[in-house]
Parts: C-alpha cells; structure tokens; sequence
C-alpha cells in the first residue's frame, strides 16, 4: 500500500474517530432527553470530512449496533459522505448509512475507540 493511501487512511481513521468521541460525550444527554417515542436524538455524522457536522437521527439502540463494533460509523446516506479509499457502506437506511473502515483507518478507530 502507498504511502498516500496509508496517509490517508490514518486521518480518515483520526477524523471520524473525533466524531464518534463526540457523539459518545452526547449519549448521556440523548438517553434522558426523550422527545418522541421512539426516542431518536440527533447525533453529529462521522463521515471523514473534517467540516461536517450534518445531524443525523437514530434510536438509542441503533446508536448502540453502530459502537458494538468499533470500526463501524454511521453517516449521513449519500455518496458525498463516503469515502471509498478508506471504509465501504455495509448497511444502507433510509436516515443512514453504516460504514465499516478498511486497512490503516480501521486499524485506528480500533485503537483509538472509547468503549475498548
């Protein structure tokens, strides 16, 4: 693998890290603040661009499918929000995709994920 891709994939990996970070740090507010049933509080997308802060709603529970496994994200549904060098989409809903990181990226959000 290039030194380009290797690169890139570790930013990727670093960026949408901050992200889940903090969406972690909103979970405590987003558990008890309930404002429709099923509760389904916004959640900052963890795509890899370094300016995207798109909301994003899901439950409580899809929240926790997403962080079950740690290089998983979720993103806002769109190609705009993919970044194909370093993750693909393995769950396409109507609110959201679930990418899953690839090579040096996954490596990182391993390493850097708060529940491990």
């Amino acid at each position: 693998m290039s030194n380009d891709v290797s690169e890139l994939q570790e930013r990727a990996g670093e960026n949408e890290s901050r992200y889940r970070n903090l969406n972690e740090r909103m979970e405590p507010h987003n558990a008890v603040h309930v404002w429709v049933d099923p509760p389904m509080p916004d959640w900052v997308c963890e795509c890899a661009s370094t300016e995207c802060m798109n909301p994003v709603r899901l439950t409580l529970a899809e929240y926790e499918a997403v962080r079950a496994e740690a290089t998983h994200f979720f993103v806002v549904p769109g190609d705009d929000h993919l970044s194909l060098a370093v993750e693909h989409v393995i769950e396409r809903h109507e609110r959201y995709w679930v990418v899953q990181k690839i090579g040096e990226a996954a490596e990182v959000s391993e390493e850097l994920d708060p529940r491990s």
